[in-house]
């Protein structure tokens, strides 16, 4: 992809009537933020000159510090096209610089930046393709979420029963407007669930189109009238939306996954990327799975991977080798879900696998059986271990990994962990209409 210059950006807006541009960046959560400015300021925005109170932003910075610029990224600049054709609005995806003009540590596409520069001075570039979830809900008469699906449909259903298929298909053409590639969308297992996959790109810009992707899909569903929600386990007792990854990469243009002598026609550098995840899943798993609501999801019986172990054709693993070969080998994630912090998600995901190529880790032999259906005892035996339970736990586990806290950085890390610390106290301590029912008339 070329790169836009400041004269062709200046030149764009003037001609498809730009009125407003939002610079766009994420804060540690994964939340994406805006600053709008009106076209006028553009070329003020395009040479870094923005600020903005850092310290109202999650995990940002103290108010004593608050001054930040908004330094864009001149290829992420396009025309949001739900919205007015004359006074349109565009938007550009920003980094986060301090008051010294220094990119600032706790910036997550700072952070992803860092990762592919070590994967570069290796020699590699990594090529991600996501498979987010999301599920469509009505909204009540003020506009508000509930948990009312618009359909009762089932994978790959059809009209009339996927009733969500006029949404999806103008979130296609949006985001097809907006320069994504787009693969398939379907309806997904559970009612009102829905899935829509774009082509794989580099990771800094899988990173960005994740993050425009829910962005995009929400602004959408609420022109139907309904709500998108990302969150991992909305419906008891119904499959939860993941986030597959799919993760590859390129040595000198060519794919240094594949070797196809080996097995699954696996490279050994491939398999020590999968040694690497493995090694670190349980801690970064604070990170891919960063909400309370994510452990309802990754419970065994609901197609989510619950075990670490790696397969070619199980898909009860953690990690699964597509049948792909050549330039399309790769290696599927399944645990992440799509509330996590896109850019934080695929740093700490490559920065696990370049510690297993780095100290050849191995991933030991695949897994076979299905996983669900064994026993505990048949899985100690196996030497296969679980995901933590819970966000409790995953942080717990986290605190250990140096690797995966160097991969944040300190900024980042205490940030993210007192938020979710907060988080999961507040869970805790509620009283939920499950231990009413369960309790109040018993005891």
């Amino acid at each position: 992809m070329s790169k836009l210059t400041k004269e062709e950006i200046l030149r764009k807006a003037d001609e498809l009537d730009v009125r407003f541009i939002r610079l766009q960046f994420t804060d540690i959560l994964g939340i994406i933020k805006n600053v709008s400015i009106p076209v006028e300021e553009l070329e003020k925005a395009l040479d870094g000159e923005i600020m903005f109170d850092g310290s109202s932003i999650e995990g940002f910075t103290r108010i004593q510090e608050s001054d930040m610029y908004l330094v864009p990224d001149y290829n992420t600049f396009s025309i949001l096209p739900w919205r007015p054709k004359e006074g349109a609005v565009a938007r550009l995806i920003c980094d986060i610089y301090t008051a010294n003009k220094e990119p600032f540590s706790g910036c997550p596409r700072y952070i992803l930046k860092k990762v592919i520069k070590e994967a570069e001075e290796m020699g590699f570039t990594m090529y991600a393709g996501p498979e987010p979830e999301f599920f469509l809900f009505e909204t009540d008469e003020k506009g508000r979420p509930t948990t009312i699906t618009n359909d009762k449909g089932g994978y790959f259903d059809l009209t009339p029963v996927d009733l969500g298929e006029d949404a999806r298909r103008d979130i296609v053409l949006a985001l097809q407007e907006m320069g994504f590639e787009i693969e398939t969308s379907h309806h997904e297992v559970a009612p009102g669930q829905h899935e829509i996959d774009f082509k794989y790109a580099d990771a800094l810009t899988t990173a960005d189109n994740i993050a425009t992707f829910k962005f995009v899909t929400k602004a959408i569903a609420k022109k139907h009238g309904l709500y998108a929600t990302f969150m991992p386990k909305p419906i008891f007792g119904e499959n939860g939306s993941g986030m597959h990854t799919h993760q590859s990469l390129f040595k000198d243009g060519v794919n240094a996954f594949y070797d196809e002598k080996g097995e699954l026609g696996l490279s050994d550098t491939a398999k020590y990327y999968i040694g690497g995840l493995l090694k670190h899943a349980k801690a970064f798993t604070a990170v891919t799975n960063p909400t309370v609501n994510s452990y309802k999801r990754l419970v065994p019986g609901y197609e989510a991977p619950v075990y670490i172990s790696w397969s070619g054709r199980n898909r009860s693993a953690l990690i699964r080798v597509p049948a792909a070969k050549g330039q399309g080998t790769r290696i599927e994630l399944r645990s992440p879900d799509p509330s996590a912090n896109p850019y934080f998600a695929l740093a700490v995901m490559l920065k696990s696998g370049l510690d297993g190529i780095k100290n050849k880790i191995d991933p030991g032999p695949q897994t076979f059986n299905n996983i669900y259906e064994m026993t505990e005892k048949e899985r100690i035996e196996a030497g296969i271990e679980s995901l933590p339970g819970s966000l409790k736990e995953a942080l717990e586990y986290m605190a250990k990994d140096d690797l995966i806290k160097e991969t944040l950085g300190e900024h980042a890390y205490q940030h993210f962990v007192r938020a979710k610390l907060i988080e999961w106290d507040i869970y805790r301590i509620q009283v939920h209409q499950w231990e009413l029912d369960q309790y109040l008339e018993i005891f």
